[in-house]
């Protein structure tokens, strides 16, 4: 049997293609996936363009492992691996790869991975290289096959794309403009998961506010409305979505962790910076009083809502009082979790032909204050735990400690706790004992039922 070694880069919808990649393969050229990329006849990359330096990220680790891989096979009598690259760096760069990585032999974008028989197929037959970078999602759910593996938290993407272009982002150029997922196809996938053993559904979408997909009867959905679909499906019991864009924020959207209960108290919404100016030069297509509006109404609603937010430092023109902006919403908000980077430029994007550009250690000093006073308020959220019992949902053994198993709780903060790997892929009620700046930890207030 031939096997598969994927390296994921980036987000949970790169997670989510991985995953489907790895279902492809199996299921119609009989891969076997691998985690010993010395055994693989096929070493896949699927890549994302979001990070700083992705590409040369991804050639050192291509370089690393075709010298690794190549070696260890032509010493065992195999013939070399097919390295493969795809996702979003693949898309922006496409045949520029095989120049610079000539082993490569086959190059294909985020929205064509359900080709990959196909183009494995020709290159068996015909050799050389391949590359099919086309922007079209519309078929590419129709011919995915089922999910293979799955766990007790599985992902569906419901809307790919984004229409924003923010002037720092790629995500258009390399995911194309926003699409959604017909309802029904949606429903069928979650249904499929939630029989398989799947107890939290996790919706997803560069900008998956934005969706607006259609049901059988040509009634248009928005987010909200296909949130309280899913949650009518036997097996859900959690939801769980990410991630939003403040400017398609409505109403019903918040409205809606008022009365669906698997719905998770968790809420990602990327603000990128305090400052109007600096949020103006993003085209961010929102102020800071509307994104505050937002997350008024949020903790309002629903008073135990986590707060999630992504925020770039040092972006063109952010002047010190810019930065203090930032520094001041942060400390208004209070935010559960944040992801913090300092800018760099994407080739392609209107941010990259700016002239003004911060200086990269006026930059690093800047995160550094910011991701300070980020964990700091974390470590108050997580202290503010103690004493609660909290439902987690657990993943699977923890990282660290005997004996100790980990999971997340609605609210996405990970918690450590004693207790039998019989309870992995269930649903435990958790006294909090500790809260530390990124986790929990507590004890079973009661056994689940098995």
């Amino acid at each position: 049997m031939k096997k598969l070694y994927i390296k994921n880069f980036g987000c949970q919808m790169n997670e989510y293609d991985a995953a489907r990649i790895v279902d492809q393969l199996q299921v119609n050229c009989g891969y076997q996936q691998t985690d010993t990329p010395e055994q693989a006849d096929l070493i896949l990359f699927n890549t994302c363009h979001i990070r700083e330096k992705a590409e040369e990220k991804l050639f050192s680790e291509l370089g690393r492992l075709h010298k690794l891989v190549n070696t260890a096979r032509h010493n065992a009598g195999l013939p070399p691996a097919l390295f493969a690259v795809g996702g979003c760096v693949a898309q922006a760069s496409g045949e520029e790869i095989f120049r610079r990585a000539p082993f490569v032999r086959l190059v294909f974008g985020p929205q064509t991975y359900h080709r990959l028989p196909i183009m494995l197929s020709r290159l068996e037959r015909e050799g050389g290289q391949l590359c099919d970078a086309e922007i079209a999602p519309e078929s590419k759910f129709d011919e995915l096959p089922q999910s293979q593996n799955v766990g007790a938290i599985a992902s569906v993407t419901v809307q790919e794309g984004c229409n924003k272009f923010c002037a720092f982002c790629v995500v258009p150029y390399t995911r194309g403009r926003e699409w959604s997922r017909p309802v029904q196809d949606i429903l069928q996938e979650v249904r499929h998961l939630a029989g398989q053993g799947a107890k939290e559904i996790q919706l997803l979408g560069q900008n998956v506010n934005a969706y607006q997909g259609m049901d059988a009867t040509g009634v248009v959905h928005d987010l909200a409305l296909l949130i309280r679909q899913v949650a009518l499906l036997p097996g859900v019991q959690r939801i769980r979505f990410v991630t939003s864009h403040p400017a398609d924020m409505n109403e019903d959207l918040v409205d809606i962790f008022a009365d669906i209960p698997q719905l998770c108290t968790y809420f990602h919404l990327p603000v990128q910076s305090g400052s109007d100016r600096i949020l103006q030069r993003m085209g961010r297509g929102h102020d800071r009083a509307e994104y505050l509006s937002w997350i008024r109404k949020l903790r309002a609603v629903h008073p135990d809502m986590a707060i999630a937010s992504d925020f770039i430092v040092g972006f063109p023109g952010e002047t010190e009082e810019d930065f203090q902006e930032t520094l001041r919403l942060v400390e208004e908000v209070s935010f559960d979790h944040a992801y913090s980077f300092c800018y760099s430029a994407r080739p392609g994007t209107e941010a990259a032909n700016m002239a003004d550009a911060v200086p990269p250690e006026i930059s690093s000093a800047r995160l550094a204050r910011l991701q300070e006073r980020l964990n700091a308020h974390q470590l108050q959220r997580n202290q503010q735990r103690v004493g609660r019992i909290e439902s987690v949902l657990v993943e699977g053994v923890a990282k660290k400690g005997s004996g100790e198993l980990s999971g997340r709780t609605p609210g996405f903060r990970k918690v450590n706790f004693p207790g039998p790997v019989e309870w992995i892929g269930h649903i435990v009620p958790v006294r909090i004992s500790e809260g530390f700046a990124n986790s929990l930890r507590g004890h079973c207030a009661t056994p689940p039922a098995l």
